[in-house]
């Protein structure tokens, strides 16, 4: 699987790509997206500049980049630094989205991003934030009073960025989703460097907490058994990783899964044994696509659902 779509929805609002020729006719309800391409005439930063000019654009609650990309090397940087220059001009914006590319566009083990820290600083209203790539990427000293979802999706996440989350002061936040990848790409996270966030002590308005796409899914929720955790988050999502029966087993063996209102592992490996075992567990349970384990010369081989 690749991200072959662009978002319909963020933070709750339609998406819907801007138009200089319609602007921005429901800024409340829809949430706009900006973008370029490879033979653009314009590039992201000039097609940005022309939705400033929008005499409704300081309505607007959020916003979602896409391509940004004339070259295969361009970083976010510049748009990045747009958008800082333009916190004036947004004075309601909540959520951004830094990336929203299908594999159409740029692979996602491509994307080029930067510092996204001025961001923060810039917008200190921001309630969501959604990015998505790790080459070059960085939060910084993550610090926000008002952010309530962090997402970072990726084929492979670095262990730099997963410890500036784990080092965040994030009073507010609510969700918290990381696509771990695999070490390929660039995922280089190990169980051991999850464990502030196993323990339950970063977040305390945490309800959801995704560490999703990951080649280590069985060590993670290997992992859980002990987790305090699980003793505040509401759903847990292990979706789109390499998730076995041994994982699978660990969640059985661990009376806190029974606690959750949802349990999400779309996209795994699992017997159908144990999946008919964990879906009388009585929470809400996705255990839908099954996938099934390729074997080539007496080796098997598992796959996350996105890494290139």
């Amino acid at each position: 699987m690749t991200i072959s779509a662009h978002a319909e929805l963020f933070a709750g609002k339609t998406v819907e790509d801007f138009s200089p020729e319609t602007g921005i006719q429901e800024p409340t309800t829809k949430i706009y997206r900006i973008s370029t391409h490879y033979d653009a005439e314009e590039g992201i930063v000039d097609c940005f500049k022309v939705f400033l000019e929008d005499p409704r654009v300081s309505e607007i609650s959020g916003i979602v980049i896409g391509c940004w990309v004339t070259d295969v090397d361009e970083s976010s940087e510049d748009i990045v630094e747009a958008l800082v220059a333009a916190r004036e001009k947004l004075p309601n914006l909540k959520a951004i989205f830094l990336g929203d590319m299908t594999y159409e566009e740029v692979e996602i083990s491509w994307i080029v991003q930067s510092d996204l820290s001025p961001l923060l600083t810039a917008y200190p209203q921001l309630e969501y934030l959604t990015v998505r790539g790790n080459q070059g990427l960085s939060l910084g000293v993550l610090k926000h009073d008002r952010l309530k979802s962090l997402v970072v999706e990726t084929g492979g996440l670095s262990v730099g960025v997963v410890s500036e989350v784990c080092n965040a002061e994030l009073p507010e936040l609510e969700h918290l989703e990381l696509w771990l990848g695999v070490e390929d790409y660039g995922g280089d996270t190990t169980v051991d460097d999850l464990q502030p966030i196993l323990s339950g002590q970063l977040f305390p308005k945490l309800c959801y907490l995704g560490l999703r796409d990951s080649e280590i899914a069985d060590e993670i929720a290997i992992a859980l058994a002990s987790a305090p955790v699980l003793e505040q988050i509401k759903v847990l999502d292990l979706s789109l990783g390499i998730l076995r029966d041994a994982g699978a087993e660990a969640l059985l063996d661990n009376p806190a899964i029974a606690q959750l209102e949802k349990l999400d592992i779309h996209h795994h490996f699992i017997s159908d044994e144990l999946v008919t075992r964990l879906e009388e567990l009585g929470i809400e349970i996705d255990a839908s696509d099954r996938q099934e384990v390729e074997e080539y010369e007496d080796e098997s081989y598992f796959f996350v659902a996105v890494s290139e």
